[in-house]
């Protein structure tokens, strides 16, 4: 590329000699000008070419790079809080449609140093033949500033129509969502959605369009200041030449820089045109990472706590812990003391389990907190259940104890130990959780079910055995491969399966993770009937107490329908966002309070 961009001076330089050795009459001279003239120009052709391949390639990978570097940021972090931030949000959308700019960008750089050099080049060959001639370049300096405020502009548009742009991609999206398709031609919602589509796309494009034409005003305005500039310098070489001071090979060379400069300048403008939506491509990518990297603190040592108080408020009542110390008994199993790791991390299994302290969790700064002050202890073997009405905060106590949030006020302790650094990557790895909205992972059979704990990917027996466990073999039977089979058909023509099927496979995903320190189950039930709700939670209790067995794991469960959590030893009440009653179903029941309310609205519609 240097060779080809040095080549284009040069060029001129040669021209202004030919000219004046075939008005001398020199033929020898004229003719060895052009052989070198010719060399010159196959030289800036090719050479341009064979760089081109090479950045080419260079700039796919750059951009792979820079993909990965958004897959880190969106699912790198320790928690989702960043999910929850609309500006957020917002960049990533952007950033997601301003990716492939990337490779032009990086082709941006290398032909500007290019440039650079050609303008360094003709700038020194312009002075040789009048010190004034060495401004004309400098009169590039406006249409680049004005270029840059342009640029700025578009920016500025597009970033107040981001949400606007989120709202168009995601109704092309559903447009194109089999799942989605069938809904919308059902309800005849189809004239509604392209019509709201329509409206949100042309007002984006009418704000758009307006800071297109603004931004191509500053840059024509520009391009007039170096046309004066270029008549300027044409018109003081003109009249050197009617003077004498001047050769024929002098005013070719001056008309050949000089369009050589309005090439290289016009190009100039485009490619800083194209850094400068870089540019802010890039910014927005330095601030996501800064962004996400609020909810993932780097790894610490674990400050350890007191002892938990004997007077916690409120903890799980008496009676319930005197029936999980009875249930643990004295066997092999639990006879064993709880080995902690190294730099006061999480121990293998869970002596006295979890505590909420005064914990308060916001989504943001500003926002009604979704739990308030909640202070309670979950021992360590209890099975819990989480109940409230819609936005009580039942998930978001399950996602804070998963780990997904650190608690805007308040503490969050495991065995005493603080739940942040090392000791949250500790306590995350030894989870087993199934979510209302689990994954469906359309790739092999043995990639969904493994990636519930990837050193057993390749292991056909944990797998199987997670299978069997979750009640998934007729899915095995389904595949064509076995586990080797692809599911889906958005990636290819793999099984198809049902909604109850996906979900099994993603109880075996959870059933993948050996000796889990907290089982979760966060309405999975949810679009279940009530056989397969009972089936479900049937195996949600084998691997609970197995696991309680093993590792002293704590069992976690929320459910809309009461009568699941009828066993459960300890039932945790929420409303608007505070823990309102505690205790087991009998406790509660007694109590007559709001539990005892829900679950008697539930039983009559059973009369």
């Amino acid at each position: 590329m240097l060779l080809g961009y040095l080549a284009t001076p040069f060029i001129g330089v040669l021209l202004g000699q030919l000219t004046d050795a075939a008005i001398a009459g020199a033929a020898g001279t004229t003719t060895w000008l052009a052989v070198a003239l010719a060399v010159l120009l196959v030289c800036e052709l090719m050479m341009g070419h064979f760089a081109h391949l090479y950045h080419h390639e260079l700039g796919e990978r750059q951009e792979s790079a820079i993909d990965r570097d958004l897959l880190d940021i969106a699912h790198g972090g320790a928690g989702l809080r960043h999910f929850d931030d609309p500006g957020f949000v917002d960049a990533l959308t952007l950033l997601r449609q301003d990716v492939h700019q990337t490779r032009p960008a990086l082709e941006a750089v290398l032909q500007l140093l290019g440039i650079g050099v050609q303008l360094t080049v003709t700038t020194i060959v312009l002075a040789f033949v009048d010190p004034w001639l060495a401004l004309l370049p400098a009169a590039a300096l406006p249409p680049v500033l004005l270029s840059r405020h342009a640029q700025d502009l578009v920016d500025r548009a597009r970033r107040s129509q981001a949400r606007r742009i989120r709202t168009t991609v995601h109704l092309m999206d559903l447009a194109a969502s089999a799942d989605a398709v069938k809904e919308i031609r059902l309800t005849g919602a189809d004239e509604f959605l392209l019509a709201r589509q329509d409206a949100d796309w042309a007002a984006t494009t009418s704000v758009l369009g307006r800071a297109h034409h603004a931004a191509a005003g500053l840059r024509a305005l520009g391009q007039v200041i170096f046309g004066c500039a270029y008549g300027g310098t044409l018109l003081i070489v003109v009249q050197r030449a009617e003077r004498g001071d001047a050769s024929i090979g002098d005013v070719v060379l001056l008309v050949t820089l000089a369009v050589q400069v309005s090439t290289q300048v016009a190009g100039a403008l485009g490619l800083l045109g194209t850094l400068q939506a870089a540019g802010h491509t890039v910014r927005r990518l330095d601030w996501l990472r800064r962004r996400a990297a609020v909810d993932s603190p780097p790894n610490a040592p674990t400050p350890t706590v007191p002892p938990m108080p004997t007077v916690p408020a409120p903890a799980a009542p008496a009676s319930i812990m005197r029936r999980l110390v009875a249930r643990r008994g004295t066997g092999p199993r639990t006879a064993v003391p709880a080995s902690r790791p190294p730099g006061g991390g999480l121990p293998d299994r869970l002596v006295t389990g979890v505590r909420l302290l005064g914990v308060t969790v916001r989504y943001a700064e500003n926002a009604a907190p979704a739990l308030r002050d909640v202070t309670l202890t979950i021992p360590a073997g209890a099975t819990v259940a989480v109940v409230g009405e819609n936005g009580a905060g039942k998930s978001t106590l399950v996602k804070l104890l998963c780990g997904f949030y650190q608690p805007s006020a308040g503490r969050l302790l495991v065995d005493d130990v603080e739940l942040t650094g090392a000791a949250a990557e500790q306590w995350r790895s030894r989870m087993s959780t199934l979510f209302q909205d689990f994954a469906r992972l359309q790739l092999t059979l043995r990639e969904n079910v493994g990636v519930g704990h990837l050193p057993s990917i390749g292991d056909d027996t944990a797998i199987s055995v997670a299978i069997s466990a979750a009640g998934a073999e007729a899915v095995t039977q389904r595949v064509p491969g076995g586990l080797d089979g692809l599911l889906g058909r958005d990636y290819g023509d793999g099984a198809e399966l049902s909604g109850g099927q996906w979900q099994r496979l993603g109880l075996a995903r959870a059933f993948m993770r050996p000796r889990p320190l907290l089982v979760a189950l966060d309405e999975p039930a949810a679009a279940l009937d009530a056989r397969a709700e009972h089936a479900l939670f049937q195996r949600f209790k084998r691997v609970a107490r197995s696991a309680r067995e093993e590792a002293g794991a704590v069992t976690l469960f929320v459910s809309h329908r009461l009568s699941t959590v009828r066993e459960a030893d300890l039932i945790i009440v929420l409303d608007h966002g505070r823990v309102v009653e505690l205790g087991d179903h009998g406790q509660l029941m007694a109590r007559d309070g709001l539990y005892a309310e829900l679950f008697r609205l539930q039983a009559r519609a059973y009369r």
